[in-house]
């Protein structure tokens, strides 16, 4: 095993319970190999998750995917990290172009569609994503996230209806 991924694997099993050794690890990681895309991606995670620092998280991922485009680890965190940050066209683009990507979990961006469609309030589209991502899943894990964004999506449309009806009943009342 190479000291590059020694430290990787201690950033990684650090995040982000111990931010401090998290740091540490990926700073001696960064000095071996300033080109691998696990470290910038750690490093735009942090930025994004930790930090609220989307700018800068933005600046890591797109530095990891110029070194390599099919650095897959990259993508959900990326999308994520568009999405909050409301940049709605560069996340649906990123989209569109990872899920051509060989390898990559399409499940996993069929997620990040349907959060993308949540942020815009296009829950049918959203529910419609929801659908791909069941389709396309082939691991158990991702199942449960799945259907914890189902749940969500199909709340805030069970919302919307339950306001719609109230302002009927409302105007009702007035109009007596």
């Amino acid at each position: 095993m190479k000291t590059i991924d020694k430290y990787l694997f201690q950033a990684l099993d650090n995040y982000p319970y111990s931010l401090e050794e998290t740091i540490e690890s990926l700073d001696y990681a960064f000095s071996y190999d300033a080109k691998n895309t696990m470290v910038l991606c750690l490093y735009g995670r942090i930025q994004a998750e930790q930090l609220l620092n989307y700018e800068e998280a933005k600046h890591y991922f797109q530095e990891a995917l110029a070194i390599n485009i099919h650095a897959l680890e990259v993508y959900p965190h990326y999308l994520q990290t568009l999405i909050v940050n409301e940049d709605y066209d560069e996340a649906q683009r990123l989209i569109d172009f990872a899920l051509t990507i060989k390898g990559i979990n399409k499940s996993d961006i069929y997620v990040k569609k349907s959060i993308l469609c949540e942020a815009q309030q296009q829950f049918e589209e959203a529910l419609a994503a929801i659908k791909k991502a069941k389709l396309s899943t082939l691991q158990f894990p991702f199942e449960f996230d799945i259907t914890e964004v189902e749940k969500r999506i199909q709340g805030k449309i069970d919302l919307l209806k339950n306001k719609k009806q109230k302002s009927k009943k409302d105007s009702k009342k007035k109009s007596k």
